[in-house]
């Protein structure tokens, strides 16, 4: 079986929102935007907002 799409982070400014996974919990939302960014790179995914407060990385 191949995983073909797959998430890989969640970052977040509101940690009670998620839990579990790798989830990184950001003081506004400057820092989830970099935080996210560098994700993006670092991970070769690509970064989708859910809410204001709530991006995941994903695979496609």
């Amino acid at each position: 079986m191949t995983v073909e799409k797959i998430i890989l982070a969640v970052i977040t400014t509101s940690p009670h929102k998620v839990a579990g996974g790798m989830t990184f919990v950001c003081e506004n939302d400057e820092e989830m935007q970099r935080i996210a960014a560098n994700l993006e790179a670092i991970l070769d995914g690509i970064a989708h907002a859910l809410s204001d407060d709530l991006l995941i990385i994903v695979k496609h």
